[in-house]
Parts: C-alpha cells; structure tokens; sequence
C-alpha cells in the first residue's frame, strides 16, 4: 500500500520551499510537485509544515489520492508509474497538442503529403473553434457535426477534414486513455454518432485531341520575364501529357539517378506508402518530347535532382502552383470563360480518357500506364513487372494526339455521371427511326419523316404495338434522330402514355 506525506525537500535562491507529496510505494520514493510554497516560520524544527492552509490543500489531495488507489490495484506499479497515474487520472487532454505530434511523426515516417491534409484540417478546426488549444473535452458530437455543417459547401474537405479528425481521435484513445490501468484522459468518442459525408464526385477534366493541339500549338502570352510562367506551364504540361500523366510532385522529386538510357523509374509520391511495389513506375521518354524534356535538365554536377525545378521552387507545392497559374494564363490569352479554364491535371485526365476512348486500351491497360494499382497490391509486390505495354500505349497516345488530325470520339469528355442534354429536338425535316421494346423484343419500328415532336413518334409506335399487350405494363421507346445522330429512350405505360 502506497503512503503518502506533506514535505519540504529544499530551499530556494528566495527564501521560499516548495511544498511536495512524497510517495512510497514498494519501498522507492517518488515526490508530486505541489503550487504551494512555505516559508522557514511555517516549518517546524522537525521539518513539519504548520501552516493550517497547506496542510488542509495536501490533506485532500491525499484523501483524492488514495480514494483512486482503493478503486485500483496499483501493486504492480512502479513508484514512477503511480504518480503518473495519480496526476493524470482526471486530467484533460489537449488535442491540439496531440494533433500536431501526430502530424510530426507522419512527417517523420515520410508521409509529407498526408501529413499536409491532417494540419489543414486541424488548422480549419482550431480556426472554427477560436483557439488554439483544443481540448479533448471541447470535441463533443454537437461541436463536431456543427463544424462539419460549416464545410457543407465544400467539394472534398467536407469528407476529408472530418475523416483526418476522427483518425486522430481513434489513435488518441489508444495512446491516451489505458483501460487496464483505469487511465481515462479521454472520457467519450464523439464519432460514434457522427456521420461523416462524402465528397463531390469527381468532375473528369478531360479534354479532346482538338482541344490539346490548340492549346499546345499557339503562340504563348508576351512576357517580360526571363522565365514565364505560361512557358513553364505549357512545358509541364506536355511532359506529363507525353509520360503517361506523370504528377507534378513526382516530376519535382526525379533525381540523376532515376533516368537511364531514356527511361525514367520514379516511385509515385502520392501512394508509395500505401503499395506494397512502393508505386514505382517507369516510362520511356519519347523522342517527340525529347527536347522539352531536356530544357528542364541539371546541369550543376552537384544537384542530385534531374530537372531545375527543385533550384527555382521551394517545393512541390510552390511548382504546381506555378504550373497552374501558367496554363491559366494561356487559357486566359484564348479568351476561355473561367469556369472552363484547363489545369495540370487535364492532361493527366486526358491521357487516360484518349488512351481509353482512342487508343482502344481497355480500362486495366489505362490504369497500368497511370501507374494505379488495379487493385492488385499484393500481386505488384513480387512480380517483376515488364513496363512496356505502359510505353506501347503511350506512344499510341502521343501519335494521335500531335501525329493526326482525327477527332476524339468523345469530343469534349463529359463525366459518365454528367446529366445528358435535356431536350431532344426533331423537326418535321428530320429522318427518324423509332423501335417500341416489350420484354427486350422490338415489336414495331419504323423510318421516317414529318415529325414535330416527340408524342408524334410514339403515337406512331404505339399504333403498331399488339392489341394484346395488358393494361398497366411499360413499354420502351426508343427514338434516333437520323441526321444528328442523337437518341433518346422514353417509357410509356398502357392505358395513360398510350
């Protein structure tokens, strides 16, 4: 059993002692420091503290002291690990100092660019809370859903500044609060109740091969500068265009060492940490980007880095923003509307959407050349991969994009979730083939002219459809207008649409 005693231990340079708790336990001695000082005339000869305040603050806290030591079985403590105990049973955490040593050791562990996505969303928390200083305590569900509310009008943070909060919450009641011990610094997990919500979808940036041969071939913006900014944006641009959608960063981070014999072998910054084969890739460099690929080369023998990027910007960040603000300025000089304006991972998009829709790569060959796992990590992991197919079809790439004229089938991509135009307009010129469908079997179709409206067709269909069909069942009909090639699918139910 644990005893506890009032004391003194030394002298201070002001005259004043301070005032501690001494604890013995399993026969080694161990001091909580106290806030309360005494001076010679409140110390007896014996070293005994006579002054009634003191000894009335330390007898409580002796009495708190052992009213936790008799709701717990601390025998297999150390003297170290009792007072730890002791001061800390009841204390609060702070989660603003958790967070930022979280964050310090994703960074330390070479998780940067995660680590950049936590701070963002604990600096936008303790932004919304006022203070710097979070409190564990302070994280109550009705806090936290009123500040995911404030991100409602967000496309991404509203699912990720939450979802980085509530993994630093789970790793905090694991490293805080020691159950077996009755260590609880954190009293309640807030998220239990709390639903997280997801982010936008995605909205695809692709452009066609028109759109890319008009933006790479017209003359760049008059500039002052030595080294414009829509020169660099232009240029990166291509170079990832033209090696299979590299990222910025990734093209940032290449060293000397990771380009041979016209091969470049990078590990994907973006999810090195999360593969087993560590993201790496490699793709060769075609000869049509050659030159530009070579403009941006090091030359100083003691730059470890390949391109001359890491000299001129602090960081990745610092380029990509560069990039941007260098293809928004072209766009801007092609008299573009804002809302349209192309950034650099339009041509990381594009890549992947010609290759798909023109290049008649299926979808596993796209994301092999983007360098995506395919959801197979385990099997990259020991399986020695031959890159070339990668290569292959950037080459396709490149040579229908810059060696063609064709159009891209999809002209200017629109996102499979993108709601299709609204109105289907025929005239009376317009040739119109019309199928009705029951069951999957067409039962009357036609081709013709002299149609105003959609309703004209349908009532054409409907009057070749058999008698026998029961009231009450839906019908398909589906129409194609002949000269724009555009087709519109309708249902219509016997007895009210026709």
């Amino acid at each position: 059993m644990a005893t506890f005693k009032t004391m003194v231990r030394y002298k201070r340079a002001d005259g004043f002692y301070q005032v501690y708790i001494r604890v013995l336990h399993r026969s080694k001695s161990g001091y909580i420091k106290t806030d309360k000082y005494v001076t010679d005339k409140q110390i007896t000869k014996s070293g005994d503290i006579k002054d009634a305040v003191v000894n009335s603050y330390c007898s409580q806290e002796i009495l708190r002291y052992t009213e936790l030591i008799n709701q717990k079985d601390v025998s297999h403590f150390s003297v170290n690990e009792l007072i730890d105990f002791l001061q800390n049973s009841d204390a609060d955490a702070c989660f603003s100092d958790y967070a930022s040593h979280f964050i310090s050791r994703m960074e330390a562990e070479g998780h940067e660019r995660n680590a950049k996505n936590y701070r963002l969303a604990v600096n936008h928390l303790q932004r919304y809370m006022g203070t710097t200083r979070l409190m564990f305590s302070h994280l109550s569900t009705t806090v936290l859903n009123k500040w995911i509310d404030s991100l409602s009008l967000t496309n991404r943070a509203k699912e990720m500044y939450p979802t980085c909060v509530r993994q630093i919450f789970k790793k905090a009641l694991i490293e805080l609060n020691d159950e077996e011990r009755g260590v609880i610094r954190i009293k309640y997990n807030p998220w239990i109740k709390i639903a997280i919500p997801e982010s936008d979808t995605t909205e695809k940036r692709a452009i066609s091969a028109e759109a890319c041969r008009e933006f790479f071939n017209r003359p760049l913006p008059k500039s002052k500068m030595l080294s414009p900014t829509p020169e660099l944006g232009r240029d990166v641009a291509l170079l990832s265009l033209c090696l299979g959608g590299i990222n910025t960063v990734d093209l940032y981070l290449l060293k000397k060492e990771d380009y041979h014999d016209g091969i470049i072998g990078y590990k994907r910054a973006k999810t090195r940490h999360s593969r087993r084969d560590e993201a790496y890739m490699e793709m060769r460099v075609e000869p049509f980007i050659k030159s530009t690929f070579e403009k941006y080369l090091s030359t100083d023998p003691n730059d470890e880095y390949l391109f001359t990027f890491h000299s001129r910007y602090r960081n990745s960040d610092s380029f990509n923003a560069n990039v941007n603000g260098g293809i928004k300025k072209i766009c801007s000089d092609m008299n573009m509307k804002k809302t349209d304006y192309y950034c650099f991972y339009t041509f990381r998009h594009t890549w992947a959407t010609i290759a798909q829709n023109d290049c008649d790569a299926n979808l596993y060959e796209v994301a092999f050349g983007m360098n995506h796992s395919q959801g197979l990590n385990v099997t990259r992991g020991y399986v020695k991969l031959d890159f070339t197919p990668a290569w292959e079809l950037n080459a396709k790439v490149i040579d229908f994009i810059f060696y063609s004229d064709k159009k891209s089938k999809q002209g200017k991509a629109r996102s499979l979730d993108a709601p299709a135009e609204k109105l289907f307009r025929l005239s009376r010129k317009m040739m119109v083939y019309g199928r009705a469908y029951f069951k999957g079997k067409v039962l009357s179709e036609f081709t013709d002219i002299g149609f105003s409206n959609v309703d004209e067709v349908i009532e054409r269909l409907a009057s070749g459809l058999p008698t026998d069909i029961p009231e009450g069942c839906a019908v398909q009909f589906r129409i194609t207008n002949c000269d724009s090639q555009r087709e519109a699918v309708y249902e219509r139910t016997k007895g009210k649409g026709f």
